[in-house]
């Protein structure tokens, strides 16, 4: 790879058309400025990226605030699961797989971690402690919620991977995302 070949893949391609409306502050700008690297040639940008274009990384990042209004508004109905529980009980949900892609578009940067894996004193039980962090580019904040499941309760998956899931969605619950179906439960 050439010298310099990095920079430029990261800097990315130099724009044709001009970037300022006044030719005068552009040469002065300019001469103040260090030169922009040369594009990639194609052998350089094939042999680094596998013919690939390098996904933009730019603008991504919001502040906390941004990012936790986002999730905190409502979730349409069209994306909530209804579910009867052995007592009669309708339980409102959002599929951990939504809840993952709703975090995706609105908080690119989370991050989620299983913390603990316990299994009860008699083995009838699992609980799952998951962790939710949400990056901002001026905080950063995380939360944490448990989720069990019966070992005897095989249906739709093991039961780790079910107190899992209920552990990452109230997570995600206790930053607001999803948090109006809890709400709605109680009246």
């Amino acid at each position: 790879m050439a010298p310099g070949a990095l920079a430029r893949l990261i800097i990315g391609r130099r724009a044709t058309g001009p970037l300022l409306a006044r030719p005068f502050a552009a040469k002065a700008r300019a001469s103040r400025q260090a030169p922009e690297p040369e594009p990639l040639s194609e052998e350089e940008e094939d042999d680094f990226s596998g013919g690939v274009e390098a996904a933009p990384t730019e603008g991504i990042s919001k502040p906390l605030a941004d990012v936790l209004r986002e999730l905190g508004k409502r979730v349409p109905d069209s994306l909530v699961k209804t579910r009867l529980e052995d007592n009669g009980f309708a339980l409102k949900y959002i599929p951990w797989h939504i809840v993952n892609k709703i975090l995706n578009v609105h908080a690119p940067e989370w991050s989620g971690e299983v913390r603990n894996i316990i299994y009860s004193s008699d083995g009838k039980s699992v609980s799952v402690v998951y962790r939710v962090t949400l990056h901002g580019t001026d905080a950063e904040i995380y939360r944490e919620a448990t989720g069990t499941a019966s070992v005897q309760d095989t249906g739709f998956g093991d039961p780790v991977q079910k107190a899992e899931g209920m552990a990452f969605r109230r997570a995600c619950a206790r930053l607001g995302l999803g948090l109006h179906l809890y709400h709605e439960d109680m009246s």
